[in-house]
């Protein structure tokens, strides 16, 4: 068997926090403890929020905290050729459609639909898409791109699930309430995801499929807010014929209020600790990792 393969894979809009290093740390020592190997991603598709001074931080960060990874990273942005790859294949099984709204428009739809009841939400708590665009006859769509309208690239979800049927992947960790053992997939809680948009030819969800698939990775291990996109992951991987990662997902680091870290309420980034005096050794004990020698299986 070969070696595992750990990553963490950050995006560089906005400063590390204590949530990015319980999750560096315990895939670094998953690594190294399984004789495994360590990697890091930059995931920078947005071009309006990353910067290169976040993407320094995140190398000087990692540093700190005694993390070392294979060279070269991988910068997503410079891998924009294998996404469009996957979405060709996509659209070549008929499971791609352009939709033309606006985040405006698609907020009056919703709204239109919760004065009639609930629209459904993602796990994310956002609204399902409620347009009519996978009805659209294929001239009128190119018609629309032809006249420069933007658009999304939405996977039909129906359509996509049907061919894929049921999908379940093993949980190493724990989800947000507890789900362990064998999980069964619910990607249509997502509705018609969008894959890309005219100018970012991919989305979270495609690039970090590709990538764990190009680069290797046997292991995923992330936080517990990213436990219910496995099912869209898992059915991405199973229309493209990509390898399934061992998926494990632990607890997130999370403020005095009871709510997770997040960069953008924020949170103390690790190179304020850092100029407070704050030791490494201290960051370790502060997201439940003081004892390397500890079994991290069920998270930080």
């Amino acid at each position: 068997m070969p070696p595992p393969v750990f990553r963490f894979a950050p995006s560089p809009n906005g400063y590390l926090h204590l949530g990015h290093a319980c999750s560096a740390l315990l895939n670094f020592d998953l690594a190294r403890r399984s004789g495994g190997r360590f990697l890091l991603r930059i995931e920078d598709i947005d071009p309006a929020r990353c910067r290169p001074e976040f993407e320094a931080a995140i190398y000087q960060d990692l540093a700190w905290l005694g993390i070392s990874w294979k060279t070269p990273v991988r910068r997503q942005s410079e891998h924009f050729s294998s996404y469009r790859d996957a979405l060709e294949r996509l659209t070549a099984q008929g499971l791609i459609y352009p939709g033309f709204e606006s985040r405006a428009e698609i907020a009056r739809l919703v709204a239109g639909h919760d004065a009639a009841g609930a629209w459904p939400r993602d796990p994310d708590g956002a609204p399902l898409y409620p347009g009519a665009a996978k009805s659209l006859a294929s001239d009128e769509r190119a018609r629309l791109i032809g006249q420069g309208i933007p658009y999304a690239l939405r996977l039909d979800m129906a359509a996509a699930s049907a061919q894929a049927g049921t999908l379940a992947w093993t949980e190493g960790g724990e989800g947000p309430n507890g789900e362990t053992g064998t999980v069964t997939a619910r990607p249509d809680a997502w509705g018609d995801v969008i894959l890309a948009r005219k100018e970012t030819p991919t989305s979270y969800h495609l690039s970090v499929v590709i990538d764990d698939a190009l680069q290797g990775v046997t292991d995923v291990v992330r936080g517990s807010d990213l436990f219910w996109s496995t099912s869209v992951h898992l059915l991405l991987q199973q229309l493209l014929g990509i390898p399934q990662p061992v998926y494990r997902h632990h607890r997130l680091i999370e403020d005095a209020s009871g709510h997770k870290l997040s960069k953008s309420t924020q949170a103390t980034a690790l190179r304020e600790l850092r100029e407070q005096g704050v030791t490494p050794a201290d960051i370790r004990s502060l997201v439940g990792l003081s004892d390397d020698s500890r079994n991290t299986t069920g998270g930080c």
